[in-house]
């Protein structure tokens, strides 16, 4: 039997600059100063220090052309697995399911 090995959550920000900024030959300050947000706005989200706001996800949407929502699940996404990682066994301990009631 094969064991399944865990994989490490990927940063939204790595993404960003290895899927989209790079192909793009587009450097951290010029992706910000596209978006019109602070330079170290976009060098923290690629270091995964800051996570993709609304905001920036509507700045990214128009940027790039892929949804905002596309943004955010990623980031959302990427939270819960660090979450699960981090507590998800301690959580599954202390919670008892709902059990619908006969």
């Amino acid at each position: 039997m094969k064991t399944r090995r865990a994989v490490a959550p990927v940063a939204p920000g790595v993404m960003l600059e290895e899927e989209f900024m790079k192909p793009l030959a587009m450097s951290r300050a010029e992706a910000a100063r596209r978006l019109g947000v602070p330079a170290n706005r976009i060098t923290q989200i690629v270091k995964g220090q800051r996570t993709i706001t609304p905001e920036t996800a509507l700045r990214l949407e128009a940027l790039f052309g892929w949804p905002a929502a596309y943004w955010l699940q990623n980031q959302a996404e990427y939270d819960l697995q660090i979450e699960r990682k981090a507590h998800g066994s301690r959580i599954r301990r202390e919670v008892r399911p709902a059990r619908a009631s006969a």
